[in-house]
């Protein structure tokens, strides 16, 4: 039973201290001012530790504290301790409240700083236009952890239809920043602008693939390749091996044009690149023909450069336009490096019996739906490499002797 009641602590005008039992006293100051205090003894050492102000905190929650920390010494833990682990974590918990706060823009424009690095001017300044457009108007001022699909939807919906390719860029750019806020722990759970199982359930997968049928690169014909890539082969500039290591591999040109040593394993044949240096954010690996293989041994490292294709820039890579300067310098200006890849999938279509998920697999388009993937994890690369070598056999014999052999007609 404590010593003080509601009506004797009012009236205490005297300085001092008032003890209401187990270790629970109120301090008088000579000022008016009246506070609780609990004293306690552990290891041997007495302690003293405030409990509040009176009469802010009164009688009855001052005792109800002091039997809690109590209960804690019972335990074997040190009460002023556990308040202040407690105070930190409620602190931690402000901070990153304070943090989830960032918005949408403001995290956009730090993931284009963060990754721009590699990035030529125009594709940086472009990137970020396009989320100017058609993003930050609806979802630029959201806190990031407050994104949600109909955020996104309503982003989208009104250039789906219409401006279907720039929708789904805007939609790949929007899931790439959340997925930077998920790794700051600025938000949780799922990515509301992932496609496949989500807003592909909400959005016209047709429009998204007549979009796709829509652009067209002017490509060299398939049957042309061989008699290029012998003029290629006949020029030292460093920009005529990246040409030829386009063509052979199906790749994309800034995939080329920043390519890097540290992901070329020239024993095994394989070409790994990260899922940030893809088009879809997916990691991916390329096997390399015999002949391309031999092409890279043969070109030199340029000390102090990572890059197969230095320059002088502040990317430090070529620069992108190099290959269509060369195109042009070789008298086709008419048609494009993406173009190349259209080649390749025509031979494919046209000289092989490539199964089809083969040799989009090829050019890094996955059009499994999400039961296939998650059942088929394979990304068919032996079969992919067996497509190359066929391909750089083709592309790299002489027109003249350009015989189609039996052998690329496997099933």
């Amino acid at each position: 039973m404590g010593k003080l009641n509601p009506k004797q602590i009012d009236n205490l005008t005297e300085s001092g201290t008032y003890e209401d039992g187990d270790g629970l006293r109120l301090v008088v100051k000579a000022t008016g001012r009246k506070s609780w205090v609990m004293r306690y003894q552990l290891n041997g050492k007495r302690r003293e530790m405030g409990v509040g102000a009176y009469p802010e905190v009164g009688l009855r929650t001052a005792r109800l504290a002091a039997a809690q920390q109590r209960a804690l010494l019972a335990a074997g833990e040190d009460p002023m301790a556990a308040r202040d682990a407690e105070r930190e974590r409620q602190q931690d918990a402000q901070r990153v409240k304070a943090a989830r706060r960032i918005t949408f823009q403001v995290l956009a424009t730090d993931y284009q700083e963060a990754h721009g690095a590699n990035w030529s001017d125009k594709w940086r300044k472009g990137w970020l236009r396009k989320l100017e457009l058609y993003a930050f108007s609806v979802i630029g001022k959201l806190p990031t952890d407050e994104i949600g699909t109909e955020h996104v939807l309503r982003v989208l919906r009104p250039i789906w239809a219409t401006k279907t390719r720039t929708a789904d860029e805007v939609r790949g750019q929007i899931e790439q920043v959340l997925d930077a806020g998920k790794a700051r722990r600025l938000r949780d759970g799922d990515n509301p602008a992932r496609w496949r199982g989500h807003l592909d359930n909400l959005l016209s997968n047709a429009e998204k693939k007549k979009a796709r049928k829509r652009q067209h690169f002017p490509a060299m014909k398939w049957q042309d390749i061989p008699g290029l890539l012998v003029k290629l082969a006949q020029s030292e500039n460093r920009a005529a091996v990246a040409a030829r290591l386009l063509i052979l591999t199906g790749a994309r040109a800034r995939m080329v044009q920043f390519a890097a040593w540290s992901e070329l394993d020239l024993q095994a044949g394989v070409w790994s690149l990260p899922a940030e240096r893809m088009k879809m954010r997916q990691a991916f690996a390329i096997p390399l023909a015999p002949e391309v293989v031999q092409m890279l041994h043969s070109l030199p490292r340029i000390e102090g450069s990572p890059y197969l294709f230095p320059g002088q820039g502040k990317s430090g890579v070529m620069h992108a336009n190099a290959l269509r300067t060369l195109l042009h310098a070789l008298g086709h200006s008419d048609i494009t490096r993406h173009g190349f890849r259209s080649s390749f999938r025509d031979w494919a279509n046209e000289r092989t019996h490539y199964p089809r998920e083969v040799c989009e697999m090829a050019l890094a388009h996955d059009e499994r739906d999400q039961t296939e993937a998650a059942y088929s994890r394979s990304d068919f690369i032996e079969k992919r490499r067996a497509l190359m070598i066929d391909w750089a056999r083709y592309a790299t014999i002489p027109p003249a002797a350009n015989v189609i052999q039996d052998d690329f007609k496997r099933a």
